[in-house]
Protein backbone atom coordinates (compact mmCIF):
# COMPACT_ATOMS: atom_id res chain seq x y z
CA UNK A 1 0.00 0.00 0.00
CA UNK A 2 2.75 2.59 0.81
CA UNK A 3 4.26 1.75 -2.36
CA UNK A 4 0.77 2.79 -4.01
CA UNK A 5 1.25 5.90 -2.69
CA UNK A 6 4.68 7.08 -3.56
CA UNK A 7 3.48 6.02 -7.23
CA UNK A 8 0.55 8.04 -7.40
CA UNK A 9 1.83 10.97 -6.05
CA UNK A 10 2.69 12.07 -9.31
CA UNK A 11 2.03 15.69 -9.42
CA UNK A 12 0.99 15.76 -5.52
CA UNK A 13 3.11 19.19 -4.37
CA UNK A 14 2.00 21.18 -7.20
CA UNK A 15 -0.19 23.49 -5.69
CA UNK A 16 2.08 23.40 -2.43
CA UNK A 17 5.26 24.40 -4.90
CA UNK A 18 2.78 27.30 -6.49
CA UNK A 19 2.47 28.97 -3.23
CA UNK A 20 5.81 28.52 -1.31
CA UNK A 21 7.56 29.62 -4.43
CA UNK A 22 10.07 26.34 -4.38
CA UNK A 23 9.33 25.93 -8.37
CA UNK A 24 11.57 29.08 -9.30
CA UNK A 25 14.50 27.52 -7.93
CA UNK A 26 14.09 24.15 -9.55
CA UNK A 27 12.61 25.56 -12.97
CA UNK A 28 15.80 28.18 -13.94
CA UNK A 29 18.06 25.11 -13.88
CA UNK A 30 20.51 25.31 -16.86
CA UNK A 31 19.82 22.54 -19.59
CA UNK A 32 20.56 22.40 -23.25
CA UNK A 33 18.81 25.12 -26.05
CA UNK A 34 15.30 23.85 -26.74
CA UNK A 35 14.82 21.39 -23.62
CA UNK A 36 11.81 22.53 -20.90
CA UNK A 37 14.53 23.10 -18.85
CA UNK A 38 16.54 25.61 -20.69
CA UNK A 39 13.80 27.51 -21.46
CA UNK A 40 12.48 27.73 -17.49
CA UNK A 41 14.36 31.45 -17.41
CA UNK A 42 12.72 33.18 -20.00
CA UNK A 43 9.73 31.66 -19.39
CA UNK A 44 9.47 32.66 -15.63
CA UNK A 45 10.87 36.49 -17.01
CA UNK A 46 7.82 36.86 -19.38
CA UNK A 47 5.30 34.67 -16.73
CA UNK A 48 5.96 38.08 -14.32
CA UNK A 49 3.94 40.47 -17.06
CA UNK A 50 2.18 37.78 -19.07
CA UNK A 51 -1.66 36.92 -18.00
CA UNK A 52 -2.21 32.62 -17.62
CA UNK A 53 -2.55 31.60 -20.78
CA UNK A 54 -3.82 28.14 -19.92
CA UNK A 55 -6.80 29.36 -22.87
CA UNK A 56 -4.77 31.20 -25.19
CA UNK A 57 -2.15 28.39 -26.35
CA UNK A 58 -2.31 26.32 -29.28
CA UNK A 59 -3.64 23.18 -29.86
CA UNK A 60 -1.73 20.40 -29.16
CA UNK A 61 -0.02 17.78 -31.04
CA UNK A 62 -2.75 14.71 -30.70
CA UNK A 63 0.08 12.47 -30.71
CA UNK A 64 2.08 13.68 -27.88
CA UNK A 65 -1.37 14.14 -25.84
CA UNK A 66 -2.45 10.87 -25.96
CA UNK A 67 0.75 9.56 -25.02
CA UNK A 68 0.86 12.13 -22.07
CA UNK A 69 -2.35 10.29 -21.22
CA UNK A 70 -1.56 7.65 -20.80
CA UNK A 71 1.40 8.43 -18.45
CA UNK A 72 -0.99 10.37 -16.49
CA UNK A 73 -3.30 7.19 -15.84
CA UNK A 74 -0.08 5.39 -14.80
CA UNK A 75 1.78 8.12 -12.78
CA UNK A 76 -0.85 10.73 -11.74
CA UNK A 77 -4.75 9.21 -11.67
CA UNK A 78 -4.50 7.76 -8.09
CA UNK A 79 -3.85 11.04 -6.91
CA UNK A 80 -4.99 13.53 -8.61
CA UNK A 81 -8.29 11.66 -10.59
CA UNK A 82 -9.23 11.12 -14.07
CA UNK A 83 -10.72 14.51 -14.44
CA UNK A 84 -7.59 16.27 -12.76
CA UNK A 85 -9.86 17.56 -9.95
CA UNK A 86 -8.27 14.98 -7.43
CA UNK A 87 -8.12 11.93 -5.92
CA UNK A 88 -8.68 9.10 -4.09
CA UNK A 89 -5.03 9.52 -2.45
CA UNK A 90 -5.58 13.19 -1.42
CA UNK A 91 -4.00 14.86 -4.24
CA UNK A 92 -4.41 18.91 -4.70
CA UNK A 93 -6.66 19.88 -8.34
CA UNK A 94 -4.36 20.82 -10.81
CA UNK A 95 -7.05 22.47 -13.03
CA UNK A 96 -6.68 25.12 -10.16
CA UNK A 97 -2.88 25.05 -9.34
CA UNK A 98 -1.45 28.00 -9.70
CA UNK A 99 1.95 26.01 -11.29
CA UNK A 100 0.15 24.18 -13.54
CA UNK A 101 -1.77 27.56 -14.90
CA UNK A 102 1.75 29.24 -14.99
CA UNK A 103 3.57 26.61 -16.98
CA UNK A 104 4.03 26.85 -20.71
CA UNK A 105 5.77 23.57 -21.92
CA UNK A 106 6.44 21.67 -18.48
CA UNK A 107 9.16 23.75 -17.38
CA UNK A 108 7.80 24.30 -14.27
CA UNK A 109 6.08 20.63 -14.30
CA UNK A 110 9.16 18.80 -14.74
CA UNK A 111 11.17 19.60 -11.83
CA UNK A 112 8.11 17.89 -9.70
CA UNK A 113 8.27 15.35 -11.16
CA UNK A 114 11.93 14.45 -11.62
CA UNK A 115 12.77 15.48 -8.10
CA UNK A 116 9.71 15.16 -5.74
CA UNK A 117 8.53 17.44 -2.50
CA UNK A 118 8.69 16.26 1.03
CA UNK A 119 7.49 19.38 3.01
CA UNK A 120 6.14 18.87 7.15
CA UNK A 121 2.75 18.18 7.64
CA UNK A 122 1.66 16.88 4.05
CA UNK A 123 1.46 14.14 1.76
CA UNK A 124 5.29 13.76 0.55
CA UNK A 125 4.89 13.19 -3.11
CA UNK A 126 7.97 10.65 -4.32
CA UNK A 127 10.05 11.84 -8.03
CA UNK A 128 8.66 10.26 -10.81
CA UNK A 129 10.72 7.98 -13.08
CA UNK A 130 9.62 9.85 -16.04
CA UNK A 131 11.83 11.00 -18.48
CA UNK A 132 11.92 14.86 -19.53
CA UNK A 133 9.77 13.78 -22.72
CA UNK A 134 7.66 11.56 -21.12
CA UNK A 135 7.17 15.05 -18.34
CA UNK A 136 6.36 17.00 -21.57
CA UNK A 137 3.81 14.84 -22.73
CA UNK A 138 2.23 14.18 -19.18
CA UNK A 139 2.37 18.50 -19.36
CA UNK A 140 0.74 18.81 -23.09
CA UNK A 141 -2.14 16.38 -21.73
CA UNK A 142 -2.84 18.52 -18.77
CA UNK A 143 -2.62 21.73 -21.02
CA UNK A 144 -5.11 20.25 -23.25
CA UNK A 145 -7.62 19.57 -20.46
CA UNK A 146 -7.34 22.71 -19.35
CA UNK A 147 -7.66 24.27 -22.87
CA UNK A 148 -11.29 23.11 -22.82
CA UNK A 149 -12.24 24.97 -19.29
CA UNK A 150 -14.00 27.86 -19.74
CA UNK A 151 -15.21 30.76 -16.33
CA UNK A 152 -16.41 29.03 -13.45
CA UNK A 153 -20.34 28.29 -14.74
CA UNK A 154 -20.08 29.11 -18.25
CA UNK A 155 -21.87 26.70 -20.60
CA UNK A 156 -20.52 23.56 -22.17
CA UNK A 157 -18.08 23.25 -24.94
CA UNK A 158 -19.36 23.30 -28.46
CA UNK A 159 -22.01 25.66 -30.40
CA UNK A 160 -24.50 27.62 -28.46
CA UNK A 161 -27.70 26.52 -27.50
CA UNK A 162 -30.97 28.07 -28.11
CA UNK A 163 -32.93 27.25 -25.33
CA UNK A 164 -37.14 27.35 -26.29
CA UNK A 165 -38.33 29.05 -22.60
CA UNK A 166 -42.09 29.29 -24.24
CA UNK A 167 -43.25 26.13 -22.64
CA UNK A 168 -46.12 26.96 -20.38
CA UNK A 169 -49.96 26.96 -20.56
CA UNK A 170 -51.00 30.35 -22.39
CA UNK A 171 -54.56 29.80 -21.04
CA UNK A 172 -53.68 28.81 -17.41
CA UNK A 173 -50.87 31.92 -17.70
CA UNK A 174 -53.59 34.57 -18.55
CA UNK A 175 -55.87 32.89 -15.42
CA UNK A 176 -52.83 33.81 -13.63
CA UNK A 177 -52.75 37.59 -15.35
CA UNK A 178 -56.11 38.27 -14.46
CA UNK A 179 -56.27 37.31 -11.37
CA UNK A 180 -52.80 38.83 -10.03
CA UNK A 181 -52.03 41.69 -12.45
CA UNK A 182 -54.48 43.90 -13.87
CA UNK A 183 -54.62 46.26 -10.66
CA UNK A 184 -51.84 47.83 -12.74
CA UNK A 185 -51.52 46.08 -15.96
CA UNK A 186 -53.62 45.57 -18.97
CA UNK A 187 -53.27 43.05 -22.06
CA UNK A 188 -55.25 46.08 -24.43
CA UNK A 189 -53.50 48.79 -22.76
CA UNK A 190 -50.02 49.29 -21.22
CA UNK A 191 -49.17 45.50 -22.40
CA UNK A 192 -50.70 45.43 -26.15
CA UNK A 193 -48.45 44.36 -28.54
CA UNK A 194 -45.81 43.92 -26.04
CA UNK A 195 -44.28 40.59 -27.69
CA UNK A 196 -44.17 42.53 -30.54
CA UNK A 197 -41.53 45.21 -29.08
CA UNK A 198 -40.21 42.40 -27.08
CA UNK A 199 -39.85 39.68 -29.32
CA UNK A 200 -37.17 37.65 -27.99
CA UNK A 201 -38.97 35.24 -25.36
CA UNK A 202 -36.04 35.38 -22.71
CA UNK A 203 -36.03 38.72 -22.56
CA UNK A 204 -39.33 39.33 -22.34
CA UNK A 205 -39.90 36.90 -19.22
CA UNK A 206 -36.42 38.46 -17.45
CA UNK A 207 -38.84 41.94 -18.31
CA UNK A 208 -42.16 40.91 -16.54
CA UNK A 209 -40.43 38.90 -13.77
CA UNK A 210 -38.26 42.18 -13.27
CA UNK A 211 -40.93 44.06 -13.73
CA UNK A 212 -38.82 46.52 -15.98
CA UNK A 213 -36.16 45.93 -18.89
CA UNK A 214 -32.79 45.44 -18.36
CA UNK A 215 -30.90 48.65 -17.77
CA UNK A 216 -34.29 50.36 -17.48
CA UNK A 217 -34.06 52.79 -14.07
CA UNK A 218 -36.23 52.02 -10.99
CA UNK A 219 -39.20 54.30 -11.04
CA UNK A 220 -38.97 56.46 -8.33
CA UNK A 221 -40.52 55.80 -4.87
CA UNK A 222 -42.59 58.42 -3.97
CA UNK A 223 -43.39 58.95 -0.20
CA UNK A 224 -45.74 61.25 1.69
CA UNK A 225 -44.61 62.59 5.32
CA UNK A 226 -47.81 63.39 8.06
CA UNK A 227 -46.89 65.08 10.69
CA UNK A 228 -48.39 65.68 13.93
CA UNK A 229 -49.69 69.31 13.02
CA UNK A 230 -51.32 67.83 10.04
CA UNK A 231 -48.67 69.18 7.56
CA UNK A 232 -47.95 67.12 4.71
CA UNK A 233 -44.68 66.70 2.48
CA UNK A 234 -44.01 64.87 -0.67
CA UNK A 235 -41.80 63.89 -2.97
CA UNK A 236 -39.42 61.02 -3.89
CA UNK A 237 -37.62 58.88 -0.99
CA UNK A 238 -33.94 59.27 -0.50
CA UNK A 239 -33.74 57.26 2.95
CA UNK A 240 -36.46 55.32 5.18
CA UNK A 241 -35.63 53.45 8.17
CA UNK A 242 -36.78 52.96 11.77
CA UNK A 243 -35.22 56.17 13.04
CA UNK A 244 -35.13 58.54 9.86
CA UNK A 245 -37.30 59.60 6.68
CA UNK A 246 -36.11 61.81 4.05
CA UNK A 247 -37.35 62.80 0.87
CA UNK A 248 -36.48 65.12 -1.89
CA UNK A 249 -39.54 67.59 -2.64
CA UNK A 250 -40.87 68.01 -6.56
CA UNK A 251 -39.42 71.61 -6.18
CA UNK A 252 -35.72 69.98 -5.51
CA UNK A 253 -35.72 70.56 -1.66
CA UNK A 254 -34.63 68.23 0.68
CA UNK A 255 -36.69 67.23 3.80
CA UNK A 256 -35.79 64.67 6.50
CA UNK A 257 -37.73 63.72 9.51
CA UNK A 258 -36.59 62.00 12.57
CA UNK A 259 -39.49 58.95 13.54
CA UNK A 260 -40.82 57.63 17.01
CA UNK A 261 -42.65 54.49 16.69
CA UNK A 262 -45.43 55.61 13.84
CA UNK A 263 -44.70 59.33 14.00
CA UNK A 264 -44.60 61.12 11.80
CA UNK A 265 -47.01 58.65 9.49
CA UNK A 266 -45.64 57.25 6.51
CA UNK A 267 -47.12 56.33 3.10
CA UNK A 268 -45.52 54.89 0.12
CA UNK A 269 -46.34 54.89 -3.54
CA UNK A 270 -43.71 51.94 -5.16
CA UNK A 271 -44.49 51.22 -8.73
CA UNK A 272 -42.49 47.76 -8.47
CA UNK A 273 -43.75 46.92 -4.88
CA UNK A 274 -46.12 44.01 -6.06
CA UNK A 275 -43.33 42.93 -8.45
CA UNK A 276 -41.34 42.47 -5.47
CA UNK A 277 -43.41 40.50 -3.09
CA UNK A 278 -44.35 38.30 -5.74
CA UNK A 279 -40.91 37.10 -6.59
CA UNK A 280 -41.08 35.20 -3.46
CA UNK A 281 -44.55 33.81 -4.59
CA UNK A 282 -44.26 32.58 -8.31
CA UNK A 283 -43.93 29.12 -9.32
CA UNK A 284 -41.90 28.07 -11.78
CA UNK A 285 -45.45 26.79 -13.54
CA UNK A 286 -47.03 30.44 -12.84
CA UNK A 287 -43.51 31.70 -14.54
CA UNK A 288 -44.08 29.80 -17.51
CA UNK A 289 -47.86 30.26 -18.18
CA UNK A 290 -47.54 34.10 -17.80
CA UNK A 291 -44.47 34.22 -20.30
CA UNK A 292 -46.48 32.18 -23.07
CA UNK A 293 -49.46 34.35 -22.63
CA UNK A 294 -47.42 37.45 -23.09
CA UNK A 295 -46.05 36.24 -25.68
CA UNK A 296 -49.38 36.03 -27.93
CA UNK A 297 -50.04 39.90 -27.20
CA UNK A 298 -48.78 40.48 -30.48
Amino acid sequence: MQRAVRTGAGLGALLLLAATGGVGSASTAPGPAGSIRGEAGQAQDERRQAPYDAQQRPPGNPAIIARGQVLYGIHCRGCHGIDLRGGDLGGPNLLRSQLVLRDRQGELIWPVLRDGQSTPGVSSMPAQSLSETDAAAVAEFIHSILATSTRQGGPPAGPEIELDIVVGDAAAGRAYFEATCTSCHAADGDLAGIATRIPDAKMLQNTWVRGRQRGAPRPPVRVTVTETSGARTEGHLARLDDFLVALTTDDGRRRSFRRQGGTPRVEIEDPMARHTELLGVYSDADIHDVTAYLVTLQ
